[in-house]
């Protein structure tokens, strides 16, 4: 597919997506969180782990360790027990724990706004350094998971498996400040209708122009 067709689907697929899902990408993400650091938490929480199950979790998490500082002098047996059902506590707890000292004694207790420095955090990638970026601070971020790599496929936007490629290959078609709210609204067609095993494509709006349906490649 040239990039004529790939931008012409985009738009298609864009116009889908802004109706079915209205909403920004702050006020379309699951998780719950009241500062750019409870979000941080949030989503390195929600590795391997729903949303819900990270939502059930954080409001005993954040009333005790709500901020980098008091969380930087937490015992990290106390973050394991609380944060337990999130699944993979053990590397979960140091990462959180090692990613507030880090905030704490070099950056003044604030979250970076930059991938560069973002990234270079305990326990936080490129996805969730996209989703801290496009959520809290309203920059250009595009988190690619499962859903994002999945749905993208079958419709023929891309054409990887590699979160980062598709990442990349997406930010040349999607326009900056579309990209969080495009990733989430893909997120939340993946979740409703384009599952992973049995997508609903009789009722998708999308069926006219998905790869998956009208080639079979996807």
């Amino acid at each position: 597919m040239n990039p004529t067709d790939t931008t012409q689907l985009y738009r298609k697929t864009k116009k889908v997506l802004w109706q079915e899902y209205p909403g920004t990408a702050r006020s379309l993400c699951a998780l719950n969180f009241d500062s750019a650091y409870q979000l941080l938490v949030a989503t390195i929480l929600s590795a391997q782990c729903t949303d819900e199950r990270v939502n059930l979790v954080t409001p005993k998490l954040f009333s005790r360790f709500g901020t980098p500082l008091k969380t930087s002098k937490a015992d990290i047996g106390e973050i394991e027990k609380i944060i337990k059902s999130t699944g993979f506590y053990h590397v979960k707890s140091e990462n959180i724990l090692k990613m507030s000292k880090e905030l704490v004694y070099n950056y003044n207790k604030e979250v970076p706004s930059e991938m560069d420095t973002l990234v270079k955090l305990p326990g936080v990638g490129r996805k969730t350094a996209n989703v801290v970026l496009s959520v809290w601070f309203d920059k250009p971020g595009l988190p690619v998971d499962t859903h994002v790599l999945r749905v993208s496929n079958r419709i023929g936007l891309i054409q990887t498996k590699d979160p980062v490629k598709a990442e990349l290959s997406l930010n040349k078609i999607v326009a900056p400040k579309d990209r969080g709210a495009f990733s989430i609204k893909l997120i939340l067609h993946g979740r409703t209708t384009c599952s992973a095993r049995k997508p609903k494509c009789d009722e998708c709006k999308m069926k006219n122009f998905c790869l998956k349906i009208n080639v079979g490649k996807a």
